[in-house]
């Protein structure tokens, strides 16, 4: 059986065509997961108005859900053993993706309970804004979100 020319002419065309055509991806008809939030810049500041050695408690990472926070808040929340003063303040910079939710430091005195403490003082800044400011007598918390 002989083929004509223009017959194999349509068929090479056919096959060319069909092979150059895009595989489609798989359209399973749900958008796209959104993009993860921005991260922030979160700056914690501790001082006191005169030299003490204290306990800082502040949250360094965002935790992944509020079940694994609730279930352990100390794995989120670390813990600096420091003297601070009015020219010795501590300052830690992190990143937090929801600092409205997360952002924390406070502070007290790493000293027995009945010795006198100077006034404590924090601040919180996000992205270069101070959101929060707080101070007290025996401690001081500062945190965007009511706790």
């Amino acid at each position: 059986m002989r083929i004509s020319p223009i017959a194999a002419a349509v068929t090479m065309a056919g096959t060319m065509l069909w092979s150059a055509v895009p595989a489609l991806a798989d359209d399973d008809g749900q958008a796209p997961p959104p993009p993860p939030p921005a991260a922030h810049h979160v700056r914690y500041i501790v001082s006191a108005t005169g030299p003490i050695y204290s306990n800082i408690y502040y949250r360094e990472v965002d935790p992944p859900s509020w079940s694994d926070y609730s279930h352990n808040p100390y794995e989120f929340s670390p813990r600096a053993d420091v003297t601070i003063g009015p020219d010795k303040p501590w300052v830690f910079d992190t990143t937090l993706n929801d600092p409205n939710l997360w952002a924390t430091v406070m502070v007290q005195s790493g000293e027995a309970p009945n010795f006198k403490t100077p006034t404590f003082k924090c601040k919180l800044e996000v992205d270069g804004v101070v959101v929060k400011e707080n101070s007290g007598a025996h401690g001081a918390l500062c945190s965007i979100r009511n706790w």
